[in-house]
């Protein structure tokens, strides 16, 4: 594991953007799942508005690790999401963008999506490998959209699952801990405050750390990086690179 903390969120955004420049750079397919979420968002802007003309679109595919089950054009869509703040930007092929269909019943999705990764992925280990797969974490310590009251659907035997909102019981199509830990890279972007306690219990590894999905990362290739503002990382008491 390696923690990486910066000033404030543009900082955060900035560097990212560098390190994925440098982790697609000369790849004739880069394969990435999305998150969605705030941070993300500033990422996406930086991303496209300071850094676009030094990535090859042509050769970068996204996939989402998690979609609420509404209408892609939804105020709460992560795929709208990244078209307004990343895709209508940049000049990515159509062909090399794979929603999650929201709109559709979630556990036919599920299983279309599950399908369309083993199709669309090259294998390691048996399973599809991502190149790269971007995760927040909520302030409960969920990610991607598995939530500790489901942490039983991280170890799920399918590529995707169908899980349920805690408070809003709202439906949403996730990626599972199989597809997650099997990709060549991993990262968290995290930001603010109210992320710093589970930060750091995660991290640390903290008594009752396990209950937290987002302490269950752990890629198969050893290569899970954090990338964390000031405020997420202020109550880390490790070396921090």
């Amino acid at each position: 594991m390696e923690v990486k903390v910066y000033q404030n969120k543009v900082k955060v955004a900035k560097e990212f953007s560098k390190f994925l420049i440098e982790k697609s750079s000369n790849k004739k397919v880069f394969h990435i799942a999305l998150s969605g979420g705030s941070t993300p968002k500033i990422v996406f802007d930086v991303l496209a508005e300071e850094f676009s003309n030094d990535v090859d679109w042509s050769a970068i595919h996204l996939y989402w690790g998690d979609e609420r089950c509404v209408a892609p054009d939804d105020e709460e869509s992560n795929y709208r999401m990244t078209v307004e703040h990343l895709i209508s930007k940049v000049d990515i092929p159509e062909e090399n963008i794979h929603r999650i269909k929201g709109e559709n019943d979630p556990k036919l999705e599920a299983k279309r999506y599950d399908h369309l990764l083993e199709k669309e992925l090259p294998k390691e280990l048996g399973l599809p490998q991502f190149d790269l797969v971007l995760l927040g974490m909520g302030d409960d310590g969920h990610t991607a959209s598995i939530f500790p009251h489901e942490i039983n659907l991280w170890i799920s035997p399918d590529n995707c699952e169908v899980a349920i909102h805690p408070e809003s019981g709202q439906r949403r199509v996730s990626i599972t801990g199989r597809i997650i830990n099997n990709a060549k890279t991993v990262v968290f972007l995290v930001t603010g405050d109210s992320k710093s306690e589970k930060v750091r219990i995660i991290i640390e590894r903290e008594e009752g750390y396990l209950k937290y999905p987002a302490s269950h990362v752990s890629p198969k290739t050893k290569d899970l990086i954090w990338f964390l503002d000031a405020a997420a990382a202020q109550q880390l008491t490790i070396d921090q690179s």
